[in-house]
C-alpha cells in the first residue's frame, strides 16, 4: 500500500533526528453494515477509510501522529511536527526492510472485496425477526444488524521489519423488545468471527430470533432481586467479561509499567483460587478476538496469564515490554491508523474445570444464577465492578424459583478471582468489543459457569 522507498526515505529521516525507534502504520479498512427494524431494512452502508499512523519513541516517549496521504513530504512533515521538542543527534541505526511473509490462520472465503452478499445478510435478519416476533404477540419489535470488515494493515519500522497482513471480521446480531403495555423488556443474540460471510453456513438465523425473543419474555415476567451478600453462579460464555474487565485489563503492561494495577508487583503470587486458570489466545482459528499479528507486527501466541490460581504472566506490547522487563505477548492492538498501539486482549477466558452447572445450583441456599451478564462500568486501577444481570434467577433451597430483573454484581476482579469455588465444563466463547486507550477492538471473552461464594448483589426487592 506504501511504496518501500517512501517508507525507507522516512524512517532514516527520523532516525535522523534522533528517534530510537520509528514505525509506520499503514491500514485500508473496508467496511459494510446492514440494519433491519422488524421486517424492515433501515440502513445499508458501506465505506473505505485510509490512513498511515506514524510513532517516534525517544526512550520510553511515544510521540504519534497520522494522515491520510502518502505522499513522502507530508510523511517527512509529520515526522518534524513530531520530534522538534525531542531532537538530539542520531543515535540508531536503521536496518535494511527485510519483508516477512505473514501464515495465514483464520481462512476467509465470502470476503468483502469479492462480494458484500447485502441480499444473503437481510435474508439473515429477517428471518431472525420473523422468528422472534412469532414467539409472542407481546414481542413488539426487533433491532437486527450484520457488520462485515475488511483491514489491510502494512507495517514498517526501524528495525528492519516490513509485513503486511488482511483480517476479515463478521458479525450479526438481534435484539427483541417484549412489551405487555405497561413494561417493556429487552433480549439479543449475536454471532461473529474473524472470517467471511461464510459464517452464514454455521449459525442459524432462527436461532438468533428464538434466543433473542425467550430472553425479551423472560425479562419481562421477571421479579424484583434481592439485594445483600450472597453466592453467585455466572453463565458461561458472555460471563467472562467480568473477568476481562475487572481483571484482564489489570494484567496488561499499559497499567502495569505505571503501577496502576493491582497486581503489578504480584507475579508468582496466588491471586486466585486454585481452581482457576485463564488465558490469553490470539491463536485460536477464526475467532472474532483472533489475529496472525499484532498491529505492531508481531506474531501472536496462546498467554497463560494464571495457572492453578497463580500469576504467570502480562499482556506486553513492545513498549510495555521495555518500560517491565516483561517480554512481549504479540498483544499490540489499536483500533486504527489514528491510535498508537497499546497492550490489549485477544481472545480472554477462564479455563474448562470438572463440575456441572446442576451441582453449581443445588450448592446455594439462596443466591443468584446470572446466567447472561450485561454491561457495566470497571474503576481502573482496583477492578472495582458494577456489571448488571443481562438474564438472571432467584435461586432458593438449591433450585431456581423464578427469574430476576435489575440485578446488578458489585465486587472486585481480584475478590471475585478468590471466591470461585467451583469451575464449570460448558466452557463458551461470545464476542464483544473493548474500548481502551489505544481504541476499540474486537475480542472474545469466554468461560465455563462459574460459582462465586461471596458477592455483593445489588437488587430492588
Amino acid at each position: 500500500m506504501l511504496d518501500i522507498r517512501v517508507a525507507n526515505s522516512v524512517v532514516d529521516y527520523a532516525l535522523s533526528l534522533g528517534t530510537d525507534f520509528a514505525e509506520l502504520f499503514v491500514e485500508q479498512n473496508h467496511v459494510n453494515t446492514i440494519g433491519t427494524l422488524s421486517n424492515e431494512v433501515q440502513a445499508v452502508r458501506s465505506g473505505i477509510d485510509f490512513g498511515i499512523g506514524i510513532r517516534l519513541v525517544y526512550g520510553h516517549k511515544v510521540l504519534y501522529g497520522y494522515t491520510n496521504k502518502v505522499e513522502e513530504d507530508e510523511l517527512k512533515r509529520i515526522v518534524t511536527e513530531l520530534a522538534t521538542k525531542d531532537l538530539r543527534d542520531p543515535l540508531t541505526q536503521k536496518q535494511n526492510f527485510d519483508y516477512r511473509t505473514i501464515k495465514e490462520s483464520h481462512p476467509a472465503t465470502n470476503t468483502l472485496s469479492k462480494d458484500a452478499c447485502i441480499e444473503s445478510k437481510i435474508a439473515f435478519l429477517l428471518t431472525a425477526d420473523q422468528t422472534a416476533r412469532a414467539a409472542s404477540n407481546i414481542i413488539s419489535q426487533t433491532r437486527g444488524s450484520c457488520l462485515q470488515r475488511e483491514q489491510q494493515i502494512e507495517i514498517f519500522n526501524s528495525e528492519g521489519l516490513h509485513t503486511d497482513d488482511t483480517r476479515h471480521y463478521i458479525r450479526a446480531s438481534l435484539t427483541a423488545y417484549a412489551s405487555d403495555g405497561s413494561e417493556q423488556a429487552t433480549g439479543s443474540w449475536n454471532n461473529g468471527g474473524l472470517k467471511g460471510w461464510e459464517i452464514k453456513d454455521e449459525i442459524d438465523a432462527e436461532r438468533t430470533g428464538r434466543e433473542a425473543a425467550r430472553q425479551a419474555l423472560v425479562n419481562l415476567r421477571a421479579k424484583a432481586c434481592p439485594s445483600g451478600r450472597m453466592p453467585v453462579v455466572l453463565g458461561n460464555g458472555f460471563g467472562g467479561v467480568i473477568f476481562h474487565e475487572a481483571c484482564g485489563h489489570l494484567l496488561e503492561t499499559t497499567a502495569v509499567a505505571k503501577k496502576a494495577s493491582v497486581f503489578h508487583d504480584q507475579m508468582g503470587a496466588m491471586i486466585a483460587n486454585p481452581l482457576v486458570n485463564a488465558v490469553d489466545d490470539g491463536t485460536l482459528t477464526n475467532e472474532w478476538g483472533s489475529i496472525n499479528i499484532d498491529d505492531e507486527g508481531l506474531e501472536t501466541q496462546r498467554t497463560q496469564l494464571i495457572k492453578d490460581g497463580k500469576l504467570t504472566c502480562f499482556l506486553a506490547d513492545r513498549l510495555g515490554a521495555a518500560q517491565t522487563g516483561f517480554e512481549c505477548t504479540g498483544s499490540g492492538r489499536r483500533q486504527s491508523y489514528r491510535f498508537a498501539p497499546a497492550s490489549r486482549m485477544r481472545n480472554t477466558f477462564i479455563e474448562s474445570g470438572e463440575t456441572e452447572l446442576d451441582e453449581m445450583i443445588s450448592s446455594i441456599d439462596k443466591g443468584i444464577y446470572a446466567s447472561h451478564m450485561g454491561g457495566g462500568s470497571v474503576q481502573p486501577g482496583t477492578g472495582e465492578f458494577n456489571f448488571s444481570v443481562q438474564e438472571g434467577y432467584y435461586v432458593e433451597n438449591g433450585k431456581i424459583q423464578y427469574p430476576v430483573k435489575a440485578a446488578t454484581l458489585i465486587s472486585t476482579g481480584p475478590a471475585v478471582l478468590k471466591e470461585i469455588s467451583m469451575v464449570g465444563k460448558d466452557f463458551e466463547l461470545a464476542c464483544g468489543m473493548c474500548g481502551s486507550v489505544s481504541g476499540a477492538v474486537p475480542t472474545t471473552v469466554g468461560q465455563p459457569s462459574l460459582k462465586v461464594d461471596d458477592i455483593l448483589v445489588g437488587g430492588n426487592a
